[in-house]
């Protein structure tokens, strides 16, 4: 039987921009060592026809309240049954108008999360604990919303600490009824993601932008044990298509159930809801 999957981080909006971001180019061309074509416009066909060769019955894509991608919001209409959204670009700084926009967005369309990068936002000034977040967490609780925060030194040359995952300890204490993930693995803090995760129980990890073959062994080990219902895959296609990594993941020495809850059921139960 073929392994079911839900890739949970896709980008189908990167063709939209005609003159990508500087820092864009150069995480392609110096980090990921991507081809040009990586930030072409993605052809849904293609898209399916990827996701139906590695049983990846579900994706979620990156959309933004800031600049909403056509592409994405075009894909989850003709394949509602395919595709759900993960929603970017809260003003964090003027944030009432943009938290009204995800409330009422999230009733409109298959929002299944929300996102921010502390890196990738104000100039990296803002770690996940400061006071500028909590109307977006507050507001995400309320909605019963989960949010993910991108954790891990973040790939194109812009500041990084902010990205530490002990500046979601606060977090997780003053906002325990807040489903939040970490997105982008955590390099190098991988041990200290870990931990949050035992001491959490409302805090996933999300394998996405990682080859499943560059894990560490310290998080397979937490996956075969205490964390077999704490790690969720995604690809961050098309810098890692799933042709790619969908096979990596399955060459993981991993037990059948911990495999199928890597792939598939993690990430069902905890934004698709358990029984969904």
């Amino acid at each position: 039987m073929t392994q079911r999957v839900i890739d949970c981080l896709a980008n189908v909006h990167f063709g939209e921009t005609e003159n990508q971001p500087t820092f864009m180019k150069k995480v392609r061309d110096d980090y990921f060592k991507g081809p040009k074509s990586l930030y072409d416009p993605i052809d849904l066909g293609q898209l399916l026809d990827e996701m139906d060769t590695h049983g990846v019955q579900r994706a979620v894509l990156m959309d933004s309240l800031a600049k909403p991608s056509v592409t994405a919001r075009t894909f989850v209409e003709a394949h509602p049954d395919r595709f759900s959204l993960a929603m970017g670009g809260v003003n964090l700084l003027r944030p009432i108008p943009s938290l009204r926009e995800l409330q009422a967005i999230s009733k409109d369309l298959p929002v299944v999360y929300t996102v921010v990068g502390p890196s990738f936002w104000g100039d990296g000034q803002y770690p996940p604990s400061d006071a500028v977040y909590y109307p977006l967490y507050t507001k995400c609780a309320e909605l019963e919303l989960p949010l993910c925060v991108n954790t891990g030194l973040p790939g194109p040359p812009i500041p990084g600490e902010v990205q530490n995952p002990i500046h979601l300890d606060r977090v997780c204490v003053r906002f325990p009824e807040l489903k939040l993930c970490m997105i982008h693995g955590a390099d190098p803090w991988w041990d200290i993601a870990i931990r949050m995760l035992i001491k959490y129980q409302n805090l996933r990890l999300m394998t996405s932008a990682w080859s499943p073959k560059r894990l560490p062994e310290s998080l397979i080990h937490f996956m075969r044990t205490r964390g077999k219902d704490k790690i969720i895959f995604a690809s961050d296609f098309p810098v890692l298509r799933m042709e790619r990594v969908v096979p990596e993941a399955l060459a993981l020495d991993l037990p059948a159930d911990v495999m199928d809850n890597y792939l598939y059921t993690n990430a069902h139960d905890f934004f698709f809801g358990k029984g969904n």
